[in-house]
């Protein structure tokens, strides 16, 4: 991984290509990240970018946060992410990281925290089947259905598709690509869906595969 950036998913339209092909492309509101810090094998074991977004006030961090964006010469920001990058010869803290890494046709990986659904069954949850409505099913139409033999084991299994929260976790889609990159609105229009609600914070980067 050499090239990142934090975004917000600022929803989903349409663009022609030449032939007059429409393309889906979600819209994300990238950086420009300043660099809040460069850690480097030497000093932490690892090499990776710390970048910020948004502008947060000073009031809202606590003082070992704000401490960090001084000693960088930067804003406080919002959100604080690092990024494990192989080479970081060309970063310096202090400078931004601009949507202009990226270029037109490049495969990126997004991660997000996907929509909440709330409290949800096994059939919104799992995509289980329903039961007939035939007689003889009775009222269980929507159940999860058995839940075990009751001598043997006694006891419901690890991982059986149950009702429960569904969403709000943290999901990556891979191999996503950079249709067009527009630099006067800090702008990537990717092709295809990212997780996440619109308004929400997500990471690109390019692909791992």
């Amino acid at each position: 991984m050499n090239k990142a950036i934090i975004g917000r998913k600022a929803g989903m339209t349409q663009i022609f290509t030449a032939e007059g092909k429409v393309i889906p492309v979600t819209v994300i509101e990238a950086g420009p990240c300043p660099i809040v810090q460069i850690k480097t094998v030497e000093k932490d074991g690892y090499s990776a970018l710390k970048l910020g977004f948004g502008e947060a006030k000073e009031k809202t961090l606590t003082k070992p946060e704000l401490g960090q964006y001084k000693k960088a010469g930067v804003k406080p920001c919002k959100v604080l992410k690092e990024f494990r990058l192989a080479e970081l010869a060309s970063y310096e803290v202090g400078k931004e990281v601009k949507v202009d890494v990226f270029s037109a046709g490049d495969k990126v990986d997004v991660h997000g925290t996907s929509k909440g659904h709330g409290f949800s069954g096994v059939i919104k949850r799992w995509n289980q089947h329903r039961l007939k409505e035939t007689h003889g099913v009775g009222p269980v139409h929507r159940e999860p259905g058995s839940m075990g033999s009751i001598s043997d084991p006694s006891r419901v299994f690890k991982h059986k598709n149950l009702p429960g929260h569904y969403g709000v976790e943290a999901t990556t889609v891979q191999n996503l690509e950079i249709v067009k990159v527009d630099t006067e609105r800090n702008c990537l229009l990717i092709k295809g869906s990212v997780p996440g609600a619109n308004g929400s914070i997500v990471t690109i980067n390019d692909t791992v595969k």
